[in-house]
């Protein structure tokens, strides 16, 4: 399972590379990657842009459970 699978899931429903989103955003594809598993967490400004170019609430990144890797911190 993907980390933010929220986040590839709302990808492919816009019909969006990895490729597409970065680019829109401004930032590399090896990021935007890391940042669809779950091995960064994108800045406010990234979050803001990201989710411009997919269509959701940027505060999504940082809520609670929107990771399955932060859900594991909180277990330890």
């Amino acid at each position: 399972m993907k980390k933010r699978e929220w986040l590839y899931e709302k990808r492919i429903e816009r019909n969006l590379t990895q490729e597409d989103v970065a680019i829109q955003s401004n930032i590399k594809r090896p990021y935007y990657s890391q940042i669809e598993l779950g091995i960064r967490r994108p800045s406010v400004k990234v979050a803001k842009q990201i989710a411009g170019v997919i269509g959701f609430d940027w505060k999504l990144f940082f809520e609670t459970g929107c990771s399955d890797l932060e859900q594991d911190i909180n277990v330890l």
